[in-house]
């Protein structure tokens, strides 16, 4: 779906259930040449951004990012979300 047509939509993008995709949970590296961080950011963090580089963290640096803001992905095992039937 193009940018323009889910302006204010989140976009869930189904294709990336497949075995070739490169999804990985949170706080894996990815497989890059300067691998970053899968780190789960606020939706404030998202807003503030002006850069992709400013998202993106570091095996270096993300603990200390987690001792600062805590771990962000704690709620996703302690509230249980309903699913559909």
């Amino acid at each position: 779906m193009a940018k323009s047509q889910r302006e204010g939509k989140v976009f869930i993008d189904w294709s990336q259930n497949n075995p070739a995709k490169t999804t990985i949970s949170p706080y894996s590296l990815r497989g890059r040449d300067e691998p970053n961080v899968a780190t789960p950011i606020t939706w404030d963090e998202v807003h503030g951004c002006e850069t992709a580089e400013q998202s993106m963290f570091t095996a270096e640096n993300v603990l200390d990012r987690v001792s600062v803001v805590g771990d962000l992905f704690t709620p996703v095992e302690q509230e249980k979300a309903a699913l559909p039937n």
